[in-house]
């Protein structure tokens, strides 16, 4: 192997591109370099190259067309430089239609008959002639700079397409990246190995810090080719997120057995799943769980702690409801089929739980659901409906599947709060009494 051929591997392995894809580059840049030397614009330049001795050959390819009067060409040239013009005027471009119309003759690409004749005798209209072109001699300095700027270029298109086709097929998946930076737009960078992706800010979880360094998991929302390559748009806050990596942790998800009916999500704080399975053997809840928990545990953590509560998808409408309501208890739910409105009556204890801190148990199950749903308590009381702008409170969650109890906090907080007031109260006691003893004394 020539050493030649053993640089042109070397990077090939470097790059991750194909030889062919190295070769094309090379004899591209070997043709710029003989057309800044030798040759002319007028030359539609092919260049063979062969990595194993060195040599080159060079031809001028060239499409025979039917000769063409110079005064026919010329009046074509002029129509053309007149529609250009009102085109222009009109703000706009011009049609297909209107360039059909109209003699056009490009000597870099296409030979006239006549003239392909002096080449090959034999020359018929619409053949593909490659007359060979001479070498002179060695490449200068400036044709050799012209051929190197031309491999760069090439090689970055290269790993730019390469990039963008691994990356494409990434779109709806989920990859890991590294957090670059944060620019002037509060977008993020992700460094994603050979590309970087984007995590706009509506893309990102407030409660979540993106620190240089963090090796995080990322929805691929789209992959697009921009002007300066792949234009990856990454997400931590879509819905769909959640999907995938259940699919990816839940073995019964990924093969059907258990399907995912309905995910809504309050990004980096809850979300809810409903889950579905024909087969009677299995326990869809307790399969995305698992045993103690170990499946939702993960799934939690990649998340970066968002609370998850896995419920029952049922295709009564009542009972998907008080699913989608737990973990409060709801003692009936009143449906309006028109209005696709939802009225669930709750005893009193069971309210707060129902709403959720803040609306947001309520309101994860109307989106979860799609009906719109007022918790009423019995008897008549208190109504908040899941379109309201409730207040945080501090309303009880539930600690099924990763969710904190906040009474638990709250009543906690109160007896710590009590127990300080008493001791306070016990040291003002002993110091009135020291001073009582003190003055009599």
């Amino acid at each position: 192997m020539s050493d030649i051929s053993k640089a042109i591997q070397h990077l090939c392995d470097e790059k991750g591109l194909d030889s062919s894809v190295v070769m094309d580059a090379l004899e591209a840049a070997l043709g710029a370099a003989y057309r800044k030397d030798f040759g002319n614009r007028q030359q539609n330049i092919k260049v063979q190259f062969d990595p194993m001795t060195g040599d080159i050959k060079v031809w001028d390819v060239k499409e025979v067309v039917e000769d063409i009067d110079e005064g026919v060409l010329e009046a074509a040239q002029e129509e053309l430089v007149k529609l250009r013009e009102e085109a222009k005027a009109e703000n706009r471009e011009l049609t297909e239609d209107e360039m059909d119309s109209i003699v056009r003759f490009n000597p870099k690409m296409q030979l006239m008959l006549t003239e392909a004749k002096e080449v090959k005798s034999d020359a018929v209209v619409s053949e593909i002639l490659e007359i060979e072109l001479p070498i002179p001699g060695d490449f200068g300095r400036m044709a050799a700079q012209t051929a190197k700027q031309v491999v760069i270029q090439k090689l970055r298109e290269a790993e730019r397409n390469t990039a963008f086709d691994e990356f494409k097929e990434q779109e709806g998946k989920i990859v890991q990246g590294i957090v670059q930076r944060k620019d002037r737009s509060g977008s993020v960078i992700i460094d994603l190995g050979k590309v970087t992706g984007i995590l706009a800010q509506n893309d990102q979880v407030r409660r979540e810090q993106y620190r240089p360094g963090n090796r995080m998991k990322f929805y691929v929302m789209s992959v697009d080719m921009g002007s300066r390559g792949p234009e990856i748009m990454l997400s931590r806050a879509d819905d769909r997120i959640v999907r995938v990596i259940f699919e990816q942790e839940i073995p019964e998800i990924a093969s059907g057995e258990v399907e995912i009916k309905a995910i809504a999500r309050d990004p980096g704080n809850r979300s809810k799943v409903a889950v579905f399975t024909v087969d009677d053997t299995i326990d869809p809840i307790g399969s995305c769980i698992g045993q103690r928990g170990s499946r939702i545990t993960t799934i939690i953590d990649e998340l970066g702690g968002e609370k998850i509560d896995v419920i029952q998808f049922s295709e009564d409408t009542v009972e998907f409801i008080k699913h989608a309501l737990s973990p409060a208890k709801i003692s009936r739910v009143e449906l309006n089929e028109k209005t696709k409105d939802a009225v669930a009556h709750v005893a009193e204890d069971q309210f707060s739980l129902a709403i959720g801190r803040g609306g947001q148990n309520v309101r994860l199950a109307a989106d979860l659901s799609g009906w719109k749903i007022n918790v009423q308590q019995e008897g008549g009381g208190e109504v908040v409906s899941s379109e309201d702008n409730i207040e945080d409170k501090g309303v009880s969650e539930s600690p099924q599947n990763g969710v904190v109890v906040e009474d638990e906090k709250v009543e906690l907080a109160e007896n710590i709060e009590e127990s300080t007031e008493e001791k306070l109260e016990n040291v003002e006691e002993k110091v009135d009494e020291n001073v009582e003893e003190k003055k009599e004394a």
